[in-house]
């Protein structure tokens, strides 16, 4: 739950690096709030018609930015651009690649995004 805070307190932070760590854990608490949200609207009865009702609306809406602040970060960790985040607008292939570049290990020592945030 610390990293999903973490990732909250830095609610508009796109410079810096985030580690694996910290991007899927927001990721994960995210869907779990995601779920626990649409779960209790279907149970009260609160669907509004449309695919998302206001209480999952204004949620998903208030972590926007953080999701895309930790996702731009934990791209600057593997050395790349914020800018293939805009690869997600490309459906399944680039959902993929942004899957990997998730995945994979921080690059080693300093690159020129900052310190590796695990202090090696």
């Amino acid at each position: 739950m610390n990293w999903y805070l973490e990732v909250l307190k830095q609610y508009a932070v796109f410079s810096g690096r985030a580690r694996r760590k910290e991007y899927w854990m927001f990721t994960l608490f995210s869907l779990i709030v995601s779920l626990i949200l649409g779960i209790a609207e279907w149970i009260l009865g609160d669907v509004t018609g449309a695919d998302l009702s206001i209480i999952s609306l204004l949620y998903n809406l208030a972590i926007m930015l953080p999701s895309i602040g930790v996702s731009i970060r934990r791209l600057h960790d593997i050395d790349r651009s914020g800018w293939w985040l805009l690869l997600s607008f490309i459906p399944i292939l680039g959902w993929i690649v942004l899957i990997v570049f998730a995945a994979r290990d921080s690059t080693p020592g300093e690159n020129e995004y900052g310190p590796n945030p695990k202090g090696e």
